[in-house]
C-alpha cells in the first residue's frame, strides 16, 4: 500500500503534467461546433441487453465472470441496422451519436484485437461500431465513443479497491499497469480504424474514489490521464475528451458532462460539481433505464423531454438523450415514436436551440431564454401569472418582438426590463417561443 504522501505526490505530478495541454485550432473549432449541435443520441447497448435488466445487471445480480461470459454464445442482434439507427437520430433533429463501445461489463462492441470478449466472437460475428461509424460518416452525423474506465470482467482491473463489481468472482491479484496498457491499446484502435471520432466519453472514474461526497478527493489509483489524454489528442487532435467523473474538469478535457441533472443541479447525487467554462453537456434517459430493461415502462413524455432540452440550452449545455436498443438490435417503438415527434418540433422551432448560447438571463417563473447573435428566444414553458412576461434588467434596445414563426407582439422596454404582452396569444401547450431582436 502506498503512503498517502506518495499518492498525493503522484496526483500533483500528474496534474501538473496534464496542465501542459493546449488545444489545437482544430480542437477549439470542434468545441464550438459541439456547442452548436445542442442535441445528440446516447446509445447504451451490448451483450447485457440479452438479460433485459439494464447495463448494470452483472453487478446488480453478482453474476460471476464464468457465468456472464455465456452471453457471448447468445447475443445475436440479427436485426441491427446502423442505417436505421442513424436515420432515427437524424430525423429526431440530433446532430451526433455517443455509442457505448465498452461498458462496465467489459464487453467490446467492435472487433478489438485486445480481448476475446467482443461482439465479433458472438453468433452475430460482425463489427457493430464499424457499421455505425460508416453510416454516421455517410449521413453527416458526428460519432462519439463512450468508453468505460472500470471493468467488472477483467482480473487485471484493480477490482480490490473498486466500489463495484465485488461479486463477479475475481480472485487473482490485479495488474494495474497491464490494465492501463490494455485501455491505451483499445483507444488506439478506436481512433485509428474507424475514421473521424468526434469525442471520447469516459465513465467509471468514480469507482476508485475514496469518498463520493468529498469532491476534493481524487482517485486511489493513478489513471494515467495525462498519457491517455495525450494519446487521444495525438491520434486525432480535434477529438474532444469528456469524463463523467462528477468532479470539476481535469486538465486535458474538452467538455464537461453532467448525468441526469442540468449543470449546477444535484437532484440525483451525481451532480454538485462546479460548472466550468468548457462546453457543457447533460445526459438523460427516455424512461428510467440506460440499457434495455424490458419491465421499465416509465417513459418520459414528449413535453418533458422538450422542456429538458430547452432548459439545458438555456444553461449553455447540450442535451444527450439516451436509447437502450433491444438485444435484437432494434430501438423500441416507445422511443422511436417520441423521437419522431421531437424531430417534427425541431424542424419548426430548432433555430431557437441549434447554435444558441445560454446563461444570458437567469431562469424566470415563466421559463428560460436562449440567444443567438442579436436574437433572443424566450421559451414560455409555464403560464405566466400576468398577461405578460418580464425579461428583467435588459438594457440593450429591442427593435422587434414576435412569436416565433408567428406575428408581432406588443411590448414595452423600461428601466426594469422588457414587458412582452401575451394576452392576445393562444399559448402553445409545450413551449410558447417569443423572438426578440436587438
Amino acid at each position: 500500500m502506498k503512503s498517502l504522501l506518495s499518492i498525493l505526490l503522484c496526483a500533483v505530478c500528474a496534474t501538473a503534467s496534464a496542465q501542459s495541454y493546449s488545444p489545437t485550432a482544430d480542437n477549439l473549432a470542434a468545441r464550438k461546433a459541439f456547442q452548436d449541435m445542442k442535441f445528440g443520441m446516447f446509445i447504451h447497448w451490448g451483450a447485457s441487453s440479452v438479460l433485459g435488466s439494464g447495463e448494470w445487471v452483472m453487478n446488480n445480480r453478482n453474476i460471476r465472470v464464468n457465468e456472464y461470459n455465456n452471453l457471448i454464445r447468445v447475443f445475436n442482434p440479427q436485426d441491427f441496422d446502423a442505417k436505421k439507427w442513424v436515420e432515427t437520430a437524424k430525423n429526431a433533429g440530433m446532430k451526433y451519436i455517443t455509442f457505448i463501445t465498452r461498458h462496465h461489463d467489459g464487453f467490446s462492441n467492435w472487433d478489438t484485437k485486445q480481448s476475446d470478449w467482443k461482439i465479433t466472437n458472438t453468433p452475430y460475428a460482425k463489427d457493430a461500431l464499424k457499421q455505425l461509424a460508416e453510416e454516421c460518416h455517410k449521413q453527416g452525423i458526428k460519432l462519439f465513443c463512450y468508453y468505460s474506465l472500470l471493468d467488472w470482467y477483467r482480473s487485471d482491473y484493480q477490482w480490490e479497491t473498486g466500489k463495484t463489481g465485488k461479486g463477479t468472482g475475481r480472485s487473482g491479484k490485479s495488474n494495474w499497469e497491464s490494465y492501463i496498457a490494455f485501455m491505451k491499446a483499445q483507444l488506439t484502435e478506436l481512433l485509428t480504424n474507424y475514421g473521424e471520432i468526434s469525442g471520447i466519453w469516459f465513465d467509471g472514474h468514480w469507482d476508485q474514489l475514496d469518498n463520493d461526497h468529498d469532491k476534493t478527493l481524487q482517485s486511489k489509483v493513478n489513471w494515467h490521464y495525462n498519457e491517455i489524454y495525450t494519446l487521444i489528442h495525438k491520434l486525432q487532435p480535434q477529438c474532444l475528451i469528456s469524463n463523467n467523473h462528477h468532479l470539476a474538469p481535469i486538465p486535458g478535457e474538452d467538455f464537461q458532462a453532467f448525468e441526469k441533472d442540468l449543470p449546477g443541479g444535484n437532484t440525483t447525487g451525481f451532480g454538485g460539481a462546479s460548472v466550468s467554462q468548457l462546453p457543457l453537456e447533460t445526459c438523460e434517459t427516455m424512461n428510467d433505464a440506460w440499457g434495455y430493461n424490458m419491465t421499465d415502462r416509465k417513459f418520459k413524455s414528449f413535453k418533458t423531454l422538450i422542456h429538458y432540452m430547452v432548459n439545458a440550452a438555456a444553461l449553455n449545455a447540450n442535451f444527450l438523450l439516451n436509447v437502450g436498443p433491444m438485444p435484437n438490435g432494434v430501438i423500441q417503438r416507445e422511443f422511436t415514436d417520441t423521437l419522431a415527434k421531437m424531430g417534427r418540433w425541431m424542424q419548426q422551432y430548432g433555430s431557437s436551440i441549434y447554435g444558441t448560447r445560454g446563461a444570458v438571463l437567469p431562469a424566470q417563473d415563466w421559463g428560460v431564454v436562449t440567444a443567438k447573435e442579436k436574437t433572443w428566444y424566450a421559451h414560455v414553458l409555464r403560464k405566466p401569472q400576468q398577461s405578460y412576461i418580464l425579461l428583467p434588467q435588459v438594457k440593450e434596445k429591442v427593435t422587434a418582438v414576435s412569436l416565433m414563426n408567428g406575428g408581432a407582439l406588443q411590448f414595452k422596454q423600461q428601466a426594469e426590463g422588457i414587458f412582452v404582452y401575451l394576452d392576445k396569444t393562444a399559448p402553445d401547450e409545450v413551449d410558447t417561443i417569443v423572438e426578440l431582436r436587438f
